[in-house]
């Protein structure tokens, strides 16, 4: 015998436009975390040459060294800082890896000069033999 009377229960509800706002706002995060345009580390200011050409994207892509204002190196494209003693490890390691490794020396032009001779030394003794450097197309009268 059943006294009371039986109530049918409603199967719960899914509210589906709170569920549609919070995709769109992950969907937004998402598309605005990942479309960051790499930057450059340093802010140099690359002399200028009148036979200045940009690299063809079928090159591959050679080590970056570059030196700042204050004489201050930084290797790859990730502006690592290091010491003259280090860079001549890290690359000496790196030319045994890669036979026809490319460096190239992205210097500002008011960086000393010493430090870029001390580069290129360190290349020499690693046996790498392309080294370029960067400079900026000159202006055109």
């Amino acid at each position: 015998m059943q006294f009371r009377a039986h109530r049918r229960r409603q199967a719960p509800t899914v509210i589906i436009v709170a569920l549609i706002d919070v995709l769109i706002v992950l969907l937004i995060f998402l598309m605005v975390t990942t479309t960051f345009k790499q930057q450059p580390a340093l802010r140099l200011a690359l002399p200028e040459s009148s036979q200045a050409h940009k690299s063809g994207a079928n090159e591959n892509a050679p080590v970056i060294i570059s030196i700042d204002a204050q004489g201050n190196l930084r290797l790859g494209s990730e502006a690592r800082p290091v010491t003259s003693d280090q860079l001549k490890g890290e690359l000496a390691t790196m030319a045994q890896k890669k036979a026809d490794l490319t460096l190239a020396i992205s210097a500002d032009k008011a960086a000393p000069f010493g430090e870029i001779i001390k580069v290129m030394d360190a290349a020499k003794e690693a046996h790498i033999k392309m080294v370029n450097a960067f400079t900026k197309e000159a202006a055109k009268p």
